[in-house]
This record gives C-alpha cells, sequence and structure tokens, in this order.
C-alpha cells in the first residue's frame, strides 16, 4: 500500500473537486491518503504568483471551469457567498481535531470542504463557524499558538518538497499537481513502467531560453 499526500487549502474549489472526486478516481488502486492543510496564499507568496480570483478573466474562468467539472463529474457544488475568504480558521480547525503532530482524517476534511462548497453560504461567517466547531469537536483549541505554529510549519515543508499550489499530490517523493494529473497518480501507484524510466527526470530538465 502507498501513501498519498494530499496537500490542500478548503479556499480552492479544485482542492474541493478532487477531494471528493478521489475515491472514484483511485477505485482498485491501494493507497492511504494523508491530508496536509497548507495555506494557499503562502504558497502564491513564496512563489511570486498571483491567485486565479486575483485576475478577473482567470477569476471568470476559474469558475465556469469549476462549475463545467461539478457538472461532469456530477459532483455537488455551490460556489461561497463570499470569495476569496480568509480560510486560516478552518485550515485551524482541521489541524485541532488532530493531536499535536498528526493529520486531520478524511471525515474532518470533508466536514470543512463540504462547509465551504455546498450550500452557497458565506465560509467565514462566525456563527456558522462556530457550529462546525461544536459538530467535529476538535481536540485542541484552533486558535492556540500550537496549531498556528503547526499549520505554518505544514505550508513551509510543502514549500521545502516544491509545492506551488493546491491540490498537490505527493507519491514516493513525486509531486502530481491539480484534479487533472490524478490519471498519473493512478499510473504512479500502479508502478507503471513510465515511472521506472528516465522520462520523469528528463521532462523536466530545464532548457535555455529567454528571461524576464
Amino acid at each position: 500500500m502507498k501513501r498519498i499526500g494530499f496537500y490542500f487549502d478548503v479556499i480552492s474549489p479544485f482542492a474541493y473537486l478532487a477531494f471528493e472526486h478521489l475515491p472514484q478516481a483511485l477505485e482498485g488502486c491501494s493507497y492511504e491518503v494523508q491530508y496536509r492543510p497548507v495555506l494557499f496564499a503562502g504558497l502564491l507568496g513564496h512563489w511570486g504568483n498571483k491567485g486565479p480570483a486575483e485576475i478577473e478573466p482567470k477569476r471568470q474562468w476559474t469558475f465556469r471551469h469549476i462549475a463545467w467539472l461539478s457538472h461532469t463529474l456530477q459532483i455537488p457544488m455551490d460556489t461561497p457567498a463570499v470569495h476569496p475568504f480568509n480560510p486560516l480558521p478552518l485550515l485551524r480547525l482541521a489541524l485541532a481535531c488532530s493531536p499535536p503532530g498528526d493529520t486531520p482524517n478524511r471525515r474532518v476534511v470533508e466536514a470543512l470542504m463540504r462547509h465551504v462548497w455546498r450550500g452557497g453560504a458565506d465560509a467565514a461567517d462566525p456563527q456558522r463557524l462556530r457550529a462546525l466547531a461544536e459538530t467535529l469537536a476538535p481536540q485542541r483549541d484552533p486558535a492556540g499558538n500550537d496549531v498556528k505554529q503547526e499549520l505554518r510549519a505544514f505550508s513551509d515543508e510543502a514549500l521545502k518538497r516544491g509545492v506551488f499550489g493546491v491540490p498537490t499530490f505527493e507519491v514516493e517523493g513525486r509531486l502530481f499537481w491539480g484534479i487533472d494529473a490524478l490519471p498519473m497518480v493512478r499510473a504512479a501507484l500502479s508502478d507503471d513502467a513510465w515511472f521506472r524510466g528516465a522520462q520523469w527526470d528528463a521532462a523536466a530538465v530545464k532548457r535555455p531560453g529567454v528571461t524576464r
């Protein structure tokens, strides 16, 4: 059985769709998932990128695309009333539901994802956040310094590994970005011969080119 590291931020609609689609996409494979919450904004800042919602034409395309994916994959999805929003309380709640150093289980991540991406309400509404916390009954204080430091550590570790966006899947040290990479993840889990050859490393070799 192989382990999949699933880097996610609940602010990402693609992370939500990938989370929901994962069991179907990897049906028949032997794997376990370790859910690793990270702050997407921190990844963007580190790599000098803007989020899709910060570029208006890209924002429009993103939400049209996810609406199409929701339709074709038959995954219920409603855009939250406010987006983007501050995901920190939800990411910290995810970690607070587990002992120090551990990662949240699928039930917790599912509750967080569906809190954001189903129903079309404000994901950051204080009353809704309190109700969610009461339902999940975290083991630790989500606003505690230990949880805050743990989320920073998860995000820092992701950056060290080369994670630049969400969702990202890690299998045996290889990173796969985006919901459209799930077929590659499946192939890697199934020991596809392509991954035993030189193609993976060769494809990533930097070529001379124009810089700016």
